[in-house]
């Protein structure tokens, strides 16, 4: 008997998936007459990190009649448009230029940014096998690596910029590779039911082809039997407002996103109705490094997170200092918010353009983002202040205290942490940003085990289901440090189909 999630308190009996733990869930017996549609090994929710990294891996290992769909139109999720760089610990990058680090050094910074609720296990995957996915993405995949980058929160440089300057840079390779094998990829599809049999195991999925993102019930249904089970690798919900209101009452409508519009969550929704537990739902990370003067995620971000620790950044009712720099998102974001406006970071054009320009943001995009007013230039501090009434007096004060912090390369004040390239900011010109948080990302999500195989509410796998990326929680724990997530995605995409590999069914 195949069942799937609809019905099931219409019948009578006690299915074996309750018994088994899976859950009582509202799963039914598939439609009198109905037959699979169609026949895949693997099925892939999602077009993002962890989605095209599964497909990729799956194929190396042999498997055939890989499926990969997707509800949007156009692939790659959030994936597509993220920031372009991935957290990697003792690269021959890092080495290059002169920076000391290890998987050791990542997993202690990923723990102490999580606040001590981070599954270790799971961020233990993490940081060993960061170096090794840096390199199947470099020699594998075809990713084009130009630099190695500071994101706040972490010990040392270690996030590796692509050329790209977006998740582009990953996920065009990707797609380019899953076309080149074979990989087929399904767009306008969405996932309506996970079908589950009387064995408890998750066996495929009713879903609707055709689908458009903006009419909900368009499409039309079919049944798609996966061999080797479903993969969730649909992302979060920050574009939920519902859902994520109903963990943090404060995230309401006022709060935009930085996420595609597909971001709604639902799949992680239809594993708790086949009976997954869910972990850190409340735990949603807002990007301190987004800006009020334009949409989405902007181009703001490519450039803020190269300038903290060479520049100060104000609070525009006092005019002074408020944070450490540095510091990761959620101490800088819930400071911004506790202000209640948005606030101004600048630097002085040679900081800028040796940290910013060319190596984190492209040409175009700061002249983009210049003749949009998202980064504003200007000759001295006192324009500066005026243009952002700022009290100049005390922004000229805090100004030389932070210079004399750089020189000192000690912070008294914040701990902000600085770097020897860094220029004290005594002469202009200064560019500067404002800054106000957007939802970015939900840390939580299903839980997994360190084999990527989603875990019902007693702990125990249920078979054939497996989740990464942003539709699983515990990896990240309170905060996810900048670049940590792509790692995350592709590395439990991975992961996750070496464990389907061996699955023989059931």
């Amino acid at each position: 008997m195949t069942l799937t999630r609809r019905n099931f308190l219409r019948s009578s009996a006690v299915s074996a998936a309750a018994i088994a733990g899976v859950g009582a869930s509202h799963a039914a017996e598939l439609p009198k007459g109905a037959e699979w549609n169609e026949t895949c090994s693997l099925l892939v929710i999602g077009t993002g990190f962890a989605g095209l990294g599964a497909a990729l891996e799956s194929h190396y290992l042999g498997m055939k009649d890989i499926l990969v769909v997707d509800k949007m139109p156009s692939a790659g999720g959030n994936s597509i448009i993220n920031g372009g760089a991935i957290a990697a610990a003792g690269t021959d990058m890092q080495a290059k230029a002169g920076i000391k680090d290890n998987a050791d050094l990542l997993y202690s910074d990923i723990l102490k940014a999580g606040g001590g609720i981070a599954h270790a296990n799971l961020a233990r995957r993490i940081a060993d096998e960061s170096v090794s996915n840096y390199e199947w993405l470099r020699d594998e995949v075809g990713v084009n690596f130009k630099a190695v980058t500071y994101h706040g929160g972490h010990s040392v440089p270690r996030s590796h910029a692509v050329q790209e300057n977006t998740g582009a840079g990953f996920i065009n390779p990707m797609l380019a590779k899953c076309k080149e094998f074979g990989i087929k990829i399904q767009l306008r599809t969405i996932v309506d039911d996970l079908i589950v049999n009387d064995k408890g195991c998750v066996v495929g999925v009713k879903a609707r082809i055709n689908h458009r993102f903006n009419r909900p019930d368009s499409g039309k249904v079919v049944y798609i039997r996966a061999t080797k089970g479903v993969l969730i690798a649909s992302g979060g919900f920050s574009q939920n407002v519902r859902m994520r209101t109903s963990h943090d009452p404060r995230l309401t409508k006022e709060f935009t996103s930085t996420n595609h519009p597909g971001a709604t969550g639902e799949m992680i929704q239809e594993a708790q109705q086949v009976g997954a537990n869910t972990i850190h739902m409340d735990w949603i990370q807002l990007g301190p490094w987004t800006s009020p003067d334009e949409n989405g995620f902007g181009l703001a971000p490519l450039a803020v997170e190269s300038m903290v620790g060479y520049g100060p950044m104000i609070n525009p009712k006092t005019s002074k200092r408020f944070i450490k720099e540095t510091g990761n998102r959620k101490v800088r974001a819930d400071a911004i918010v506790a202000i209640g406006a948005p606030a101004v970071i600048f630097t002085n054009e040679q900081n800028f353009m040796n940290k910013v320009v060319g190596k984190n943001m492209k040409q175009e995009q700061f002249e983009q983002a210049l003749k949009n007013g998202v980064i504003r230039k200007f000759d001295d501090l006192k324009s500066l202040a005026e243009f952002y009434k700022l009290d100049y007096s005390v922004l000229e004060k805090e100004t030389e205290k932070f210079n004399g912090y750089m020189k000192a390369k000690k912070d008294p004040e914040f701990d902000c942490m600085f770097f020897d390239d860094g220029v004290p900011n005594e002469k202009g010109p200064f560019y500067a940003i404002r800054l106000w948080p957007r939802v970015h990302h939900t840390m939580g999500g299903i839980e997994i085990n360190e084999q990527a195989q989603v875990l019902n509410v007693k702990g125990e796998p249920i078979s054939g289901l497996y989740a990464a990326g942003e539709a699983t929680g515990g990896v990240h724990g309170m905060v996810r440090l900048g670049t940590v997530a792509v790692a995350d995605c592709i590395i439990f995409g991975r992961i996750a189909a070496r464990t389907a590999n061996k699955w023989a069914g059931c």
